[in-house]
């Protein structure tokens, strides 16, 4: 049996990508936002996340064309919560949420230390009307120290689903995928 679905609560089907921490600087200070809606683009390392002027962030973004964007574990819910409750207005985030900055090589917003993977990322484009920033990753990290390896996914009604069992069917994909 079918029944309909309401409408305001399609994006609930749609949004559970890997919730993303974006790092932002300035030269005096540096942030981080939380962001769950985010997409790729294709097999190339350009990709989109979804945000605007709402965030303190999005400003020292626009005007450096460059923020990172890292992938936070599982166990650092609570604290990618956090950093999306606050606002770096007032807040020095990698302070109250101890959270490492490290250096990048090529943009000036920190990698965090603590993520499974960081991405350091220039602003390609910006469509307004729909509040989409293109990036195009130029390096990337992994911290291979990390043991819990889940990912987080925001359904966007305030809960969150972790990665479970991976499935692996690389060899039956491999003539479709452009990195076999």
């Amino acid at each position: 049996m079918l029944k309909e679905y309401p409408l305001q609560k399609v994006f609930t089907l749609l949004e559970p990508g890997p919730v993303l921490l974006v790092t932002t600087a300035d030269g005096r200070k540096k942030n981080i936002m939380t962001i769950s809606w985010s997409f790729a683009m294709s097999f190339s390392p350009v990709f989109g996340i979804v945000t605007g002027p709402w965030n303190h962030s999005f400003e020292t973004l626009m005007k450096t064309r460059q923020c990172t964007v890292a992938v936070p574990g599982a166990d650092l819910l609570e604290k990618v919560v956090g950093i999306g409750m606050c606002s770096g207005t007032d807040t020095d985030k990698f302070k109250k949420f101890t959270l490492s900055a490290k250096k990048a090589k090529e943009v000036s917003s920190p990698l965090i230390g603590e993520c499974l993977f960081n991405m350091e990322c220039k602003l390609e484009d910006y469509v307004e009307e729909h509040g989409i920033l293109i990036l195009s990753c130029v390096r990337a990290w992994e911290n291979t120290t990390r043991t819990e390896r889940r990912t987080l996914h925001a359904v966007g009604d305030g809960t969150f689903v972790a990665d479970g069992e991976k499935f692996d069917l690389h060899e039956k994909m491999s003539e479709k995928l452009p990195f076999s």
